[in-house]
């Protein structure tokens, strides 16, 4: 008698304690959740470098006046560091310290150096050059520096020619910011409309050697002194002498003030280094004029004069 074997059938149905197969992600796994206190911390710390960076490095400064021409015009960008005297309170970005005399690591510029000084009483940052140091007697005769009983060299040259063009921007109502040149509008070879700026060349006791706005007016401040500068100060003026608020005018004086005597090396916040881009004044909206406007003849331009040697300027 025969026997039929028996044949083993698999089942479509598992073991019940088999797990469960992955059906993929569901809706809530696949949302993250932000960490807003991480988000926030990793801004603060970004924004910690930057203000670190800006106080003891470098920060970018805007020109908004002509009392550094020509050296320095309406629309120039430039780069200030702020480590070449040490450190004190004006070195901080937005002036977040309180007032001191104290510096970290102070030294003294050097004659011709352009800084950075805040006003005494406001924290506004104008941009000056230096024209004595401590314990020179300074005097101004007739528009031209006398330090320590000898006048600075001053030479006459060729009247500096800007296109009418070159610079559009308003300085206050309503008027553009060469007006004050307008006595001097003509024209040059090619037949456009330029101003016929008269300066001089001025070189310092170091041989720092720069142009100055040159003009047959007294603007209020063509005679000062004699006055010692105090040790810890220096004493500064614009390049455009007659159109510079610095250490020859008092502080309730022309539109909020001068500098009001010799500024304390505490209040001086870095020196100008070099121009990183410059515009005419004719930026708007459209794109295009982002690049028309820019005057790449001045970029890259550096700020540290040259010295003079055997009476003429090493550039």
């Amino acid at each position: 008698m025969s026997t039929t074997p028996a044949t083993v059938t698999e089942t479509s149905t598992q073991n019940a304690n088999s797990p469960a197969p992955d059906s993929g992600p569901t809706p809530e796994d696949g949302k993250e959740k932000v960490n807003w206190l991480a988000e926030l911390r990793g801004l603060a710390l970004m924004l910690l470098a930057v203000l670190a960076f800006h106080s003891f490095i470098a920060k970018p400064f805007y020109i908004p006046s002509t009392s550094m021409m020509p050296s320095l015009m309406v629309g120039d960008r430039l780069v200030v560091s702020k480590y070449p005297y040490g450190w004190s309170w004006a070195s901080v970005s937005f002036h977040l310290l309180p007032r001191g005399d104290w510096r970290v690591w102070p030294a003294t510029p050097e004659y011709g150096d352009i800084v950075i000084p805040v006003h005494p009483l406001r924290d506004e940052d104008y941009i000056k050059r230096v024209v004595a140091l401590p314990g020179d007697t300074i005097e101004v005769r007739n528009g031209r520096i006398v330090l320590n009983g000898t006048p600075v060299r001053q030479e006459i040259e060729p009247a500096l020619q800007i296109p009418v063009a070159s610079d559009r921007h308003v300085c206050g109502y309503g008027r553009l910011c060469l007006a004050d040149f307008d006595v001097y509008r003509g024209r040059n070879a090619a037949g456009e409309p330029v101003y016929n700026v008269p300066v001089a060349r001025e070189t310092l006791p170091n041989g720092a050697s720069y142009l100055v706005v040159n003009e047959d007016i007294d603007g209020g401040f063509d005679n000062y002194g004699p006055q010692v500068v105090p040790e810890g100060h220096v004493f500064v003026m614009g390049d455009n002498r007659d159109h510079s608020a610095d250490s020859r005018a008092p502080v309730d004086a022309m539109f909020g003030g001068g500098l009001g005597g010799p500024v304390p090396l505490s209040n001086v916040g870095g020196r100008a280094e070099f121009i990183t881009f410059s515009l005419d004044g004719t930026t708007g909206w459209n794109p295009v004029t982002w690049f028309t406007s820019l005057r790449g003849e001045r970029a890259w331009t550096t700020l540290r004069p040259p010295v003079a040697q055997q009476g003429r300027p090493e550039q």
